[in-house]
């Protein structure tokens, strides 16, 4: 068995060039500025602050920060959100936990230019890369310890946690799953939920992914991929529910195709809960975290980053069973939970993560034809 702390294959770099955004103004009608006189939105470094302690007192004096899309049992994001928000005395105002990628990007334009946008994106591949003009380019602290194939060179985005795609099952309720064809079989009759709509949450798009390498596709080819699904609504076996903690917690979604990490949260509360990552389909990918160029708080927004770029918010995401993207480097410094990064589980099989091009074109292939199969 292979182990792989670093998802193995590379995700090439985009390069952006973002227009910088204007700051919100404040109560009084001005914008807020940094030491070096730019305003917080433009700030694209701790530097432009005069360092942590101006970036800090920039962003307790705004006083909040808006998350959208975090749920709270997501790679310890709880714990994260609450980490920052009692070391910072920052109020996080955490909106609609559960939403998927493309609601971010749908909210952000919604409430563009009130004070409820969201502040930061944790996004997924492919919609992250479709709309890196709403970003506002920020290099943080840590920016040269993340790997050159994880970020935007010029701080757009960097990609902040991973895992390997997998199929999660309660062993009370269904036989062992050990490959994604065995899902077709009757024992898993109205049983197999696919987290969120692939062509807006970005591991339902892996999810897709994942069944199209094990029934002959690639990452240049997901039409398998689809097939399986429609084959799996066909039998019966398909369970057209969004899976959370809630529903597996209750039963109602006795197997589940998601994120590793996320099945190593279930079974803490429910102990028959097993997760495989299937090893003839191991597909591997990051998340994208961005600033978001229209944030109400943009000074709190690039505090955030550097909290979770940071050794201590590396190591929460750690504990929530995913993969930091700093943590070779990290690992290397001697400043990783050693415990925790020794116990992340084996996988097999070579690694997969698609390309931005690949991402590209599967995500057309799946906004033309996806409905059409599942519908």
């Amino acid at each position: 068995m292979l182990r792989s702390h670093r998802l193995a294959v590379s995700v090439a770099a985009v390069s952006l060039v973002l227009l910088a955004a204007c700051a919100p103004p404040s109560d009084d009608g001005e914008e807020s500025t940094t030491e070096s006189g730019v305003s917080a939105a433009e700030a694209t470094s701790v530097e432009d602050f005069g360092g942590m302690e101006g970036l800090v007192q920039a962003a307790e004096e705004e006083g909040e920060l808006n998350v959208i899309a975090l749920p709270r049992d997501w790679a310890n994001y709880g714990e994260l959100i609450d980490t920052f928000s009692e070391k910072y005395d920052i109020e996080v105002n955490e909106d609609q936990p559960t939403a998927a990628s493309q609601d971010e990007i749908n909210a952000a334009n919604d409430l563009a230019g009130t004070d409820r946008a969201p502040d930061v994106f944790d996004l997924g591949q492919s919609v992250a890369l479709a709309n890196t003009d709403m970003f506002a380019p920020y290099k943080v602290a840590t920016f040269d310890e993340i790997p050159d194939q994880y970020k935007d060179p010029n701080g757009a985005w960097a990609n902040d946690y991973g895992g390997y795609m997998s199929i999660g099952y309660d062993s009370a309720k269904v036989p062992d799953v050990t490959s994604v064809s065995d899902l077709l079989d009757p024992a898993y009759k109205g049983s197999v939920a696919l987290n969120g709509d692939p062509t807006q949450a970005g591991a339902a798009f892996s999810g897709v992914m994942m069944a199209a390498i094990a029934n002959g596709g690639s990452a240049d080819d997901i039409a398998p991929g689809v097939d399986f699904f429609g084959d799996l609504k066909k039998a019966g076996n398909f369970l057209p529910v969004d899976p959370d903690s809630a529903t597996i917690e209750s039963g109602q979604t006795p197997v589940v195709i998601d994120w590793d990490y996320l099945g190593a949260a279930a079974a803490k509360n429910v102990s028959t809960w097993k997760t495989v990552v299937p090893e003839e389909a191991v597909v591997a990918g990051y998340y994208f975290q961005a600033i978001n160029a229209d944030a109400p708080h943009p000074a709190a927004a690039r505090l955030w980053q550097e909290f979770l770029y940071s050794d201590e918010g590396q190591n929460l995401w750690l504990k929530g069973g995913a993969r930091p993207v700093r943590g070779d480097a990290m690992a290397e410094a001697g400043t990783i939970d050693q415990a925790l990064w020794d116990a992340l589980p084996e996988v097999g099989g070579e690694p997969v993560i698609p390309t931005n091009e690949q991402t590209e074109k599967a995500a057309t292939y799946l906004a033309e034809n996806w409905s059409q199969v599942i519908s």
